[in-house]
């Protein structure tokens, strides 16, 4: 079968739509934003523009379709009930110019996620004002950065970034105007005490931390890095992709954190990938909370208010953040209870245990210890095929790969995160097919470096694809 593209099938002349007749008048677009040449639509039907979109949709993988074992980033199933909520018209509806008299039941459950979360995390209160993870990051240094300088410690230009963090951290604090210093780990694939005290001076804002770690490992000395960060007048900064290991066991602020942002799309459930939505919650202690962007909502007098703090770092986005994404965490969280949200990490971390301990005789385990959520491998103990075949070779079993060469202490990383959503028989067919692609690559090694095989598209020239994009629309037909 031959699937042509959108723009190949177009045809002169053919119309899919029509646009209904209206009472307003016509305007001409004034002359200086003319474009000098037509934009070239393609013109198919309506027909074809759905069997276009039903045959791509078909080829693409996502976690209602099959298990989806993407390392750090935490892709659990979203509940329907949590997309039904979103739909409603009472908050579809909403418009953020509304007088706030109209907005009432919106802004409480604003409200609502604000005391749930500072429940959780023992934070003292959230924005939600955040667009993204990576954008609560941002939020969350510059919060750092006003809180030195309003204490006018102008020398507080760096930050410190473990080298097992995320790949965010860092750019996150150039972004904001900070020197990165990245620490090392110890043999626990934990931060380095003598490595953090050798980089400790009054230059140090803050430090970047996620724990457990992106090797899925407990920082086990977190009090004494929290407290040697505090001497020094440093800020301790939570990473919250993680929070999954941790959520109604142990919260950010018991180990010492002083800001944090949360990922609703991993920890919460809402949808994650294609660019959005996203929403990255912050929240700080409570000496910090006038530094949070505004508008802040506030309860006065019995309604609640828009409020915006002459204290605060300012605006951060466009309006009030990504609502409906705010709406199905708060979903989530109702339909878990405060007497269930703790299973959630008890089953994340044993879920990942078993497949470490199920497979470590075929995969190499350079840390033993017990791991969180997630558990990261240096690719097959036989040697015999790279991580990069082993993850093309999943695809014809069905699978997506886990994330792979990430993170970048060990040679052939291969990290797994199964999270408490798959049942232990789907764990045990993903450990079966894992254990025969090990198999594979020692009695056929050449059938591992040609996958994949059953894909919709082969295996692509990833440096040309590098080097050479090819950015515009292209005459290709797909066998």
């Amino acid at each position: 079968m031959v699937d042509v593209l959108i723009f190949e099938r177009s045809v002169e002349g053919r119309v899919g739509y029509s646009i209904p007749s209206t009472t307003v008048p016509s305007q001409d677009v004034p002359f200086e934003f003319r474009r000098e040449t037509p934009l070239k639509f393609p013109e198919v039907s309506e027909l074809d523009v759905v069997r276009h979109y039903t045959i791509l949709s078909q080829k693409n993988y996502g976690v209602d379709q099959g298990f989806y074992p993407l390392g750090s980033c935490t892709m659990k199933y979203n509940p329907k009930i949590n997309e039904d909520m979103a739909k409603l018209d009472g908050f579809t509806q909403l418009h953020p110019l509304q007088d706030v008299a109209t907005v009432q039941g919106a802004l409480q459950l604003y409200d609502d996620m604000n005391k749930a979360l500072s429940s959780l995390t023992g934070l003292a209160a959230f924005t939600f004002n955040g667009i993204a993870g990576a954008h609560g990051e941002l939020i969350g240094l510059m919060i750092m950065k006003e809180y030195h300088l309003k204490r006018n410690d102008l020398r507080r230009t760096k930050v410190i970034v473990p080298i097992s963090a995320h790949g965010t951290n860092p750019a996150s604090s150039s972004l904001c105007g900070f020197e990165v210093v990245q620490v090392a780990t110890n043999e626990h694939g934990c931060v380095d005490l003598d490595a953090l005290k050798k980089v400790l001076n009054e230059e140090v804002a803050g430090i970047m931390l996620t724990n457990p770690n992106t090797l899925g490992l407990f920082e086990r000395d977190i009090c004494e890095i929290s407290a040697m960060m505090h001497q020094n007048g440093s800020l301790m900064y939570y990473d919250g992709a993680n929070l999954n290991a941790l959520l109604g066991h142990v919260r950010p602020s018991d180990m010492g954190f002083d800001i944090m942002h949360i990922n609703l799309h991993k920890t919460f459930s809402t949808p994650h990938g294609g660019g959005g939505p996203g929403s990255g919650p912050v929240g700080v202690r409570a000496d910090l909370v006038d530094l949070l962007p505004n508008p802040q909502v506030r309860k006065i007098d019995n309604q609640y208010e828009w409020v915006n703090n002459p204290q605060s770092i300012g605006f951060v986005s466009g309006f009030h953040g990504n609502f409906l994404v705010v709406l199905r965490a708060y979903a989530y969280l109702l339909s878990l209870g405060k007497e269930n949200i703790r299973q959630v990490s008890l089953l994340s971390v044993l879920n990942a245990n078993y497949v470490k301990e199920s497979l470590k005789t075929w995969y190499k385990l350079p840390i033993q210890d017990v791991c969180m959520h997630e558990v990261v491998f240096d690719g097959l103990i036989s040697e015999k095929a790279t991580t990069l075949e082993v993850a093309k070779r999943l695809l014809d079993y069905g699978y997506h790969p886990p994330t792979i060469y990430f993170p970048l202490l060990f040679h052939q990383s291969l990290m797994i995160e199964p999270t408490e959503v798959e049942s232990k028989e789907t764990l045990d067919a993903f450990i079966e097919v894992m254990k025969t692609i090990a198999l594979e690559a020692i009695s056929d090694p050449q059938l591992l470096k040609d996958a994949p095989h059953h894909t919709p598209v082969r295996r692509i020239d990833e440096v040309s694809a590098a080097r050479n994009p090819i950015l515009t629309m292209k005459d290709v037909l797909h066998e």
